[in-house]
C-alpha cells in the first residue's frame, strides 16, 4: 500500500506554504478544504495503521478539490483564470455528491469501525443537538433534506473529529476514550454539526476562488520577472503565496470561532450543560502543552485554545461560570472504556488494563471510574480469549453498576458479547436484557448472530426486515440479512441483500457484481424461482448500473 502523508504535513492550501500553521492540538487544528477537526497525539508517534483513516480523508478532501491553486509551472498551460470576484458556494446537492466521493473511500478504510454500542451512544448525544439546531433555525429544511447525517467511527486513538462535506462526520475512538462526561463529547459534535449548517465547507471553497486570481497573478509576475533577475521572481511567487495563506487562515479562523459560538448555542437546548465546551477546551489546553510550539495566533490556522476558552467562559450565565464541570456517569464511564479497548491499544496495554481491578488504589476510585476499569477489564479479557477471566470481572462490574439503568444495559450487552465470543450462544441470548426490544440495534445485532450460531435463524427474520425497512442504509444489517436468509434456504434474498449492503457504501460496481449474480440464480432456479424476488433484484440492477455509469464519469 502507498504511503499517505500525515494530517500535520498537510497544508490548508493546496500549496507549498512559506510558514505553514502549527500542528496545535485543539478544535479545528487540521482544517482542510473539506474537513475541519480537533487533534491530541499525546506526545507520540501513531501507528502508520491509525493515521490512514483520518489521511485518507484529508487526501480525498484535497484531490477531489474544485480548483488547485499548486504553484507548479507545467500546469500553467492548463490553468484558466476565473472571473475576478466569483463568490458563487458549491449547491446543497453538489455538496452532497463531493461528501459520497469522500465517504466512499472511509468505509473502504480498515480504520473504519460498525460498533453498534458505540454508534448508538454517539447518536443519542448528536439527535438532541440536530434537534436543537432544527428548532434554533441554524438547520435548513433544504439541508436536513439533502444531507446524510451519518457519524463514521474510526478506530484511531488519536483526539480527533472531523465534518466532511454532505452532512458526514468522522469520530476518532480516541476522542470518545478521552472526554470525561457526556457534555465535553457533546461540545465537539455541536462543533463539528455547526461547520456543516453553517456551510463552511462551501464557503471555504467560494474562498478559495477568490484567491485563486492572486495566485495566478504572483505566477505570472514572477515569469516576466524571471529573464532579468530570477531572484525576484522566486520573491513574487513567495509573496503571493504568502499573501493568499494569510487571507486563507484567517477566513479559517473567523469559521472556527462561528463554529464555536453556534455550537455552544445548541448545548442548553439540547440537554447538555455548556459548561463542557469550556472543560473540553482546558483538557485541549493541558494536552498541547506537551507538543505544541507556541506560535503566534495569527500564524494559526485557527484561534488559540485560550482565547476560545475564555470566548466560552464569558458566554456562561453568572454563577455557571463557577460551576464545577460535568463529572462523568458510569455509563459514559462505560462507554469511554469500550473506545479505547477497541481502538486497538495492543496487547501489553491490554493486560494492563486487565490486571487493574487488582490494583491497591482501586478501591479509592469514583463509581463512574471503577465500572471503565472493570468493563475495560472484562471486555480486554474477552478480546484475548480469556473467556473465565472476562466472566469473573463482569460479575464485579454487575454488582457495580446495579441500580444504574443504563449502565446495567451496557454491563448486559457486554455480557452476551463475552459469552457470543466464548461460543455460548445459549448464554449470549440468556444475558441480553429481559424483553430486548428490536428497535434498539445492539440487543437486535447480537440476538440475530445467537440465533444464527443456534441454527434458529427464522425466530428474527422479521424483526431484521422491519429495522432493513426504517434502516435502509444499514449496511450490516443487510449482511446479516443475508446471512438470515442463506440460513433459511431462501440463497436469492440472500444474494440481493448482499448487493443492497455494497450500495449503501457507494460501491456500486461491488453491488452490480452482485445483482448480476442474482439474475444468473433466478435463471438456473428455472420453474421455482422466486420471481417477484427476480423482479426486484432486475428493478435494481438497473438502477445500480446507472449510478455506477454516474460513478465513473466523475473520475
Amino acid at each position: 500500500m502507498r504511503k499517505i502523508p500525515s494530517v500535520a504535513t498537510l497544508p490548508t492550501l493546496p500549496i507549498q506554504p512559506v510558514c505553514a500553521p502549527a500542528a496545535g492540538n485543539h478544535i479545528g487544528v487540521a482544517h482542510t478544504l473539506a474537513s475541519s477537526d480537533i487533534r491530541v497525539r499525546a506526545g507520540r508517534q501513531v501507528p502508520r495503521a491509525h493515521r490512514l483513516w483520518r489521511a485518507r480523508a484529508v487526501v480525498t478532501s484535497l484531490a477531489l478539490a474544485l480548483a488547485s491553486t499548486a504553484i507548479l509551472p507545467v500546469r500553467l498551460a492548463h490553468a484558466q483564470l476565473p472571473t475576478l470576484g466569483d463568490g458563487s458556494e458549491l449547491t446543497t446537492s453538489g455538496e452532497r455528491r463531493l461528501g459520497d466521493r469522500i465517504i466512499r473511500e472511509l468505509y473502504r478504510d480498515p480504520d473504519y469501525i460498525d460498533d453498534a454500542v458505540l454508534s448508538e451512544y454517539v447518536q443519542s448525544l448528536w439527535l438532541p443537538l440536530m434537534d436543537a439546531a432544527r428548532k434554533r433555525g441554524e438547520l435548513s429544511p433544504e439541508l436536513d433534506e439533502r444531507f446524510a447525517w451519518e457519524i463514521l467511527l474510526g478506530r484511531d486513538r488519536s483526539v480527533n473529529a472531523f465534518a466532511l462535506p454532505g452532512g458526514y462526520l468522522g469520530v476518532h475512538l480516541g476522542l470518545i476514550g478521552v472526554v470525561t462526561s457526556r457534555d465535553e463529547l457533546a461540545s465537539v459534535l455541536a462543533h463539528e454539526l455547526s461547520h456543516v449548517t453553517q456551510r463552511h465547507i462551501s464557503r471555504l471553497i467560494a474562498q478559495q476562488s477568490k484567491q485563486t486570481p492572486l495566485l495566478l497573478g504572483a505566477m505570472i509576475l514572477g515569469a516576466l520577472a524571471a529573464s532579468k533577475n530570477p531572484g525576484a521572481a522566486q520573491a513574487m511567487v513567495v509573496g503571493g503565496q504568502a499573501l493568499a495563506m494569510q487571507t486563507q487562515l484567517n477566513f479559517s479562523r473567523d469559521m472556527e470561532r462561528e463554529a464555536d459560538r453556534v455550537g455552544y448555542g445548541l448545548m442548553e437546548p439540547a440537554g447538555f450543560a455548556p459548561q463542557g465546551f469550556v472543560s473540553m477546551f482546558d483538557k485541549l489546553q493541558q494536552a498541547n502543552r506537551i507538543n505544541d510550539n507556541g506560535s503566534w495566533p495569527y500564524l494559526r490556522s485557527h484561534p488559540l485554545t485560550t482565547q476560545r476558552m475564555a470566548d466560552m467562559q464569558s458566554r456562561l450565565p453568572p454563577g455557571k461560570a463557577q460551576q464545577p464541570a460535568p463529572v462523568s456517569t458510569q455509563e459514559h464511564a462505560m462507554a469511554s472504556a469500550r473506545a479505547r479497548v477497541l481502538s486497538n491499544p495492543g496487547v501489553d496495554t491490554q493486560r494492563q488494563w486487565i490486571a487493574e481491578p487488582g490494583s491497591t488504589g482501586f478501591a479509592s476510585q469514583s463509581a463512574a471510574r471503577k465500572a471503565a476499569i472493570l468493563y475495560a477489564s472484562a471486555l480486554g479479557s474477552s478480546q484475548l480469549r480469556d473467556a473465565k477471566a472476562a466472566r469473573t470481572t463482569w460479575a464485579l462490574l454487575e454488582a457495580q453498576v446495579r441500580g444504574d439503568l443504563p449502565a446495567q444495559r451496557l454491563a448486559q450487552l457486554l455480557k452476551a458479547e463475552i459469552e457470543l465470543a466464548a461460543g455460548d450462544a445459549d448464554a449470549a441470548l440468556a444475558a441480553l436484557p429481559a424483553g430486548a426490544a428490536n428497535d434498539h440495534r445492539p440487543e437486535l445485532l447480537l440476538r440475530t448472530r445467537a440465533l444464527v450460531k443456534l441454527g434458529r435463524s427464522g425466530e428474527v427474520t422479521g424483526a431484521l426486515q422491519t429495522w432493513i425497512a426504517n434502516h435502509p442504509r444499514d449496511a450490516t444489517v443487510w449482511q446479516l440479512m443475508a446471512t438470515v436468509w442463506q440460513a433459511n434456504g431462501q440463497p436469492l434474498r440472500a444474494v440481493r441483500a448482499e448487493a443492497e449492503a455494497h450500495a449503501t457504501r457507494y460501491d456500486y460496481a461491488a453491488a452490480v457484481d452482485r445483482f448480476k449474480a442474482g439474475q444468473d440464480l433466478a435463471k438456473r432456479s428455472g420453474a421455482s424461482v422466486d420471481h417477484f424476488e427476480a423482479s426486484i433484484i432486475d428493478t435494481r440492477l438497473k438502477a445500480m448500473e446507472s449510478l455506477l455509469r454516474e460513478q465513473a464519469a466523475e473520475r
